[in-house]
């Protein structure tokens, strides 16, 4: 793992906690992936990823299922949400972000896959940006697990 950040221990999960998992604390590389296939295993426009050695994962509650998408990689997700989780090659999972404990310090250190990188990306910093409407979070009753 080259260029690494030191992380603290962390923890995190899927959408519905029936998956769940503990990162020890140590080095750890925090990268944006812009390939096709993160944009596609994310349903989204890039994949923020914290790569970590596999020795560091422990896990609890219901196993990820995975899904082999390519000959040297697989992806983990939540068999009873859908939450994709991480890509694993080997013995290293590369988490998503957004499936860590909102505390984690996520520092991504570089993009790879920019030859996929969706151009409108450029104009995010100049839209108009505000916070979710308060009458709208009154309204919701989420079913997600608390972090």
């Amino acid at each position: 793992m080259s260029e690494t950040t030191p992380y603290p221990q962390t923890h995190g999960g899927c959408q519905c906690g029936a998956v769940r998992f503990t990162l020890s604390a140590g080095p750890a590389r925090g990268g944006i992936c812009h390939c096709r296939m993160c944009q596609r295993a994310t349903g989204n426009a890039f994949a923020p990823l914290l790569l970590i050695p596999g020795d560091r994962v422990k896990w609890y509650g219901a196993q990820p299922r995975e899904w082999a998408s390519s000959n040297i990689s697989w992806r983990g997700f939540c068999a009873e949400c859908g939450t994709p989780l991480y890509l694993r090659s080997d013995d290293e999972f590369e988490f998503m972000a957004g499936c860590l404990h909102p505390d984690t310090p996520f520092v991504p250190l570089d993009q790879g896959g920019v030859e996929a990188r969706l151009g409108w990306l450029e104009q995010l910093n100049g839209l108009p940006a505000h916070d979710t409407l308060p009458e709208l979070v009154a309204r919701v009753t989420s079913h997600q697990a608390p972090e």
